[in-house]
């Protein structure tokens, strides 16, 4: 699998896509992120599949700072409050078990001004080959983006 900086939640080459930039801090990765109001659902509220692609991409690359990269094969989520457009977030990822082939990760949406939990989520991943490519740019910690699939 090779990386090629096209993801739609982080990949900075996607016009349409997020473009999240995750920090790592040497157990869980952290992004903040201002919503665009292209990814509105009702009026003033961004749509819960939106919200999933985040919790996805904090898991994901949770996983490859973990030194175990994968793709998502189950994921559950539970929205607690709404996002509202133009609102920076801070989104959270950790992975909490590694079984074999499989990484158990978890994920939190949060408002940044105060903190206040608005999603989360949790997730098992199927690692891919030990011998991922980064295309050209990746260094592992630098915030770098990447797919969890």
């Amino acid at each position: 699998m090779v990386y090629d900086h096209r993801c739609f939640g982080c990949g900075e080459l996607n016009p349409d896509g997020l473009k999240m930039r995750f920090n790592f801090d040497g157990s869980r990765v952290t992004c903040l992120y201002t919503v665009p109001a292209r990814f509105q659902s009702w009026e003033g509220i961004i749509h819960g599949g939106m919200v999933g692609l985040m919790l996805d991409e904090a898991m994901g690359w949770a996983a490859v700072h973990a030194g175990h990269p994968g793709v998502t094969g189950k994921m559950e989520m539970r929205l607690r409050h709404s996002v509202k457009v133009g609102e920076t977030v801070r989104v959270i990822g950790q992975v909490d078990e590694i079984r074999r082939s499989l990484v158990r990760a978890s994920a939190w949406v949060e408002r940044a001004s105060d903190s206040v939990r608005l999603a989360e989520g949790s997730a098992t991943l199927m690692a891919v080959p030990t011998n991922i490519v980064m295309a050209e740019g990746f260094q592992s910690g630098s915030g770098a983006g990447a797919s969890s699939g």
